[in-house]
């Protein structure tokens, strides 16, 4: 019924209001350094008629704008041209958008016009793209998730359409690092899996977000412990003019924003939102009822012209239960993940502060927050709760962190300095068993564990004849005092080097060398053995990744852009499994928790490839783009053997379409195609023991023939089409998007179950002490319609 609404509402446009409702663009001009007011500048819509110029307190107003996505162009005479991040305006809405400019440093009396509407930077010069609000609001197939819009980058692979890892260049989704206005975010997903980062529905809310950087290489020294990935998210400010409230409507969640002024000098947003898959799921008969919840603030206070603070939090609560209703004719599937998943229950948060002071030749930023995760999973024998507990998992992480940086203005080139210390406190309670070996061993373990650690770095940066050659060179450090060898902060130095070179005013050339270190999973560090040692202290290191990338980027014409990357990653110290004998780099891609596992530190991986990337932008809105990268990704096993990586897919394509279509009407679309990614067959002799199966209610993989079998490959189309509804006193979006429009089949690894048709355990005639298993299908093609409505007052 809600899908027949949408659409009604969608194609009928008869019934509403139409006007030429038009939006309005206001905002300050100011020196970046002092913040000064510049007066005169010149401040115009890109690809627009429309301009102004700023008053006498640097301020400045452009009128009927019609509503849609523009990037805020500035000129000033003796500053640096500034392109404003894009910026969405609404009809009847007011966009506020501060702009600070930085001073020329090439003299006034030469003309230099270069086109481009992006400048190379010298820290990050290539393995960086930025995402606008054009493409969070708009995008076919990611429903407004950041983390679902990521994986559409180049490099980025995913390893399923339910799932948000971030799988970079090779490597596992336990090498990525996420910052939202400089606070460090351990979780961005509900459903986050502990130990790695992914999840299965993003916390962030859209609609505080400005802009997200998003890394694969050439990492700024000022964002430490990542070996593939930075995310980088700046957010907005609240509105100054009003309170605004905005409540969204989709096909499983609800959610209302608030933003607007708290006086003269302080703006705020807050935003939460529930979810209502639990009955949805329940109503359509499948084996899982999730339930997340999510809350986000960010609070601005001008404290004065030099100083500025501002507060931030995030949280979520998420809460997995079993449909153990199921009906007698549910699928071999469905009741499969009912025997097999467990009960999960999670929460999280992160609130933080970042003060910051502009002085007369620098520019200090203090950053204080603090983090915690509660990781909790159990399962009953049967799913019945007054049987034993076949597992019970708990677990508790948090972080206390101060971090200060400073960025120096008075020198002759660009200098960025600071550092960092962090208490880590970490808990968990854990009773399971588990086979090693083919034995069945009993996990029974409490660990506790505190430690501390300290990060430094610098930066400096140079551009010489007009910015034609760039070069920065950073270097970092990081210890803790876990354990001796991590204690010595030399074996974690991580210097890079980035240089880039201007062929022409259309053409660049440039390369990145450096070298990164990660602080291994809180879950490895604290994991205890049976004698209550901490089994892992003496073994771990650092892991560490050495990057080398070379780029060449063209704009052949305004508008358009080709670039091409090669990479090349080796990686040393990689946590490789005692038990499994095979690198922790290919898990991390499920629910619950990885890595809380005897391990040894002796892993070497490898991950190298080509990127390219065609962007064609016209000035009427619409866009296109295609991205291929072709890669290979391997680890070592314990004996030293390369092995393919679980994400080693060799080719991912793909292909985007955006376009205005008049009217307030949008239409997107992706197709995404991935190479076939490796799996391993089952330890069939393993598995089928009932002592064994009875543990886990699944198979367990042959190690010994790790990912030497592969899927075939995969691909999907998706499509959004979205309309604005404006009305005098508030605006309405309502959207459709459809996920796999032509129910691709998504391939997965073979099922098995111990269940014959009938849903009976089957025993082996033959040994009472086995399982008959056989196969189940596992492919799966569905058409994924969502559809929802948010309305802005």
């Amino acid at each position: 019924m809600f899908l027949r609404i949408i659409i009604f509402l969608l194609f009928s446009g008869a019934f509403f209001p139409l006007m030429a409702q038009r939006g309005m663009v206001k905002g300050r001009v100011v020196n970046v350094r002092t913040n000064e007011p510049l007066i005169g500048a010149i401040v115009r819509l890109e690809n627009q008629a429309a301009a102004t110029v700023t008053d006498s307190v640097g301020n400045y107003v452009i009128k009927q704008v019609k509503p849609g996505f523009y990037h805020i162009t500035v000129s000033f005479l003796g500053y640096e041209k500034k392109r404003t991040e894009e910026v969405q305006v609404m009809g009847n809405q007011t966009t506020f958008v501060d702009v600070a400019m930085n001073e020329s440093e090439v003299s006034l009396t030469e003309a230099i016009v270069r086109p481009r509407t992006e400048e190379t930077r010298a820290e990050s010069p290539l393995s960086v793209q930025t995402l606008e609000v054009r493409q969070i609001e708009k995008s076919a197939g990611v429903n407004r998730d950041v983390s679902k819009l990521v994986q559409t980058l180049p490099g980025v692979a995913a390893t399923a359409a339910n799932r948000n890892d971030l799988l970079v260049r090779g490597g596992g989704p336990a090498e990525n690092v996420f910052y939202l206005d400089g606070i460090e975010l351990p979780v961005i997903n509900h459903f986050t899996t502990q130990g790695a980062a992914g999840g299965a529905v993003g916390i962030l809310n859209p609609d505080f977000v400005s802009a997200v950087d998003f890394y694969t290489g050439a990492f700024p020294a000022n964002r430490p412990n990542a070996l593939s990935s930075v995310m980088d998210i700046r957010m907005k400010e609240g509105s100054r003019d009003r309170v605004h409230a905005k409540l969204s409507l989709g096909a499983s969640d609800a959610s209302l924003t608030l933003d607007g002024p708290v006086n003269a000098r302080s703006t705020f947003i807050f935003s939460a939102r529930q979810s209502y898959l639990q009955m949805l799921f329940k109503w359509l008969e499948l084996p899982f009822l999730p339930t997340y919840n999510d809350f986000q603030l960010k609070y601005d206070y001008r404290i004065s012209e030099r100083r500025n603070l501002s507060i931030i939090g995030l949280g979520s609560i998420d809460k997995m239960r079993l449909n153990t209703d199921l009906g007698a004719n549910a699928s071999e599937s469905r009741r499969f993940l009912l025997n097999m998943l467990p009960i999960y229950d999670q929460w999280h948060y992160t609130v933080g502060a970042v003060y910051k002071v502009l002085g007369a030749k620098h520019t200090d930023r203090w950053v204080l927050s603090r983090n915690m995760l509660d990781n909790g999973s159990y399962k009953h024998v049967g799913n019945q709760t007054n049987l034993p507990k076949i597992f019970d998992y708990q677990s508790q992480e948090s972080e206390n962190k101060l971090r200060f940086e400073r960025i120096f203005w008075g020198l002759p080139f660009k200098l960025n300095v600071g550092a960092g210390v962090q208490h880590a406190h970490y808990f968990n309670l854990t009773a399971r068993r588990r086979i090693i070996a083919g034995v069945s061993t009993l996990d029974n373990y409490e660990s506790s564990l505190d430690f501390l650690s300290y990060a430094a770095f610098g930066q400096a940066s140079k551009e010489w004849w007009n910015q034609q050659l760039k070069l920065s060179f950073g270097l970092s450090v990081a210890g803790n005092n876990y354990n001796t060898a991590m204690r010595n902060p030399l074996p974690q130095l991580s210097p890079r080097l980035s240089i880039t070179y201007a062929l022409s005013d259309r053409t660049d050339v440039s390369a990145n060398v450096g070298r990164y270190a990660k602080l291994p999973s809180y879950t490895t560090l604290g994991y205890r053995n049976a004698e209550g040692q901490l089994a892992n202290r003496d073994a771990l290191k650092y892991i560490m990744a050495n990057h080398l990338v070379v780029g060449v980027s063209h704009r052949p014409m305004e508008g358009v852009s080709l670039a091409a990357e090669a990479f090349y990653k080796t990686y040393e110290h990689y946590p490789i499994s005692l038990a499994e004998g095979v690198s922790l780099a290919s898990k991390g891609a499920g629910f619950g928790a990885v890595g809380d596992e005897a391990l040894t530190a002796s892993g070497l991986g490898r991950a190298y490839g080509v990127e390219t990337v065609a962007r064609w932008q016209l000035p009427q809105g619409a866009m296109f783009s295609a991205t291929y990268t072709l890669f290979r990704s391997e680890f070592t096993n314990r004996a030293g053997q390369y092995q393919p990586s679980s994400w080693d897919t060799r080719h991912i394509l793909n292909v985007i379409a955006s376009c205005p279509l008049g009217r307030n009407w949008n239409f997107a679309a992706r197709w995404r195609w991935l190479g076939g990614a490796p799996y391993s067959p089952i330890d069939y002799a393993l598995s089928s023991q009932k002592a064994a199966w009875d543990i886990r209610n699944m198979a367990y993989m042959d190690y010994s023939r790790f990912n030497s079998l592969r899927l075939s490959s995969a691909h999907q189309l998706d499509v959004r089409i979205d309309r604005e509804f404006y009305f005098p006193k508030w605006v309405l979006n309502l959207y459709l998007d459809v996920q796999n429009v032509y129910k691709a089949a998504y391939p997965m690894e073979p099922i098995y179950t111990n269940l014959d048709p009938q849903g009976q355990p089957a025993t082996d005639p033959a040994d009472p002490s086995r399982y008959v298993l056989r196969e189940i299908p596992s492919m799966v093609g569905t058409l994924v319609p969502t559809m929802g409505l948010m309305v802005k007052f």
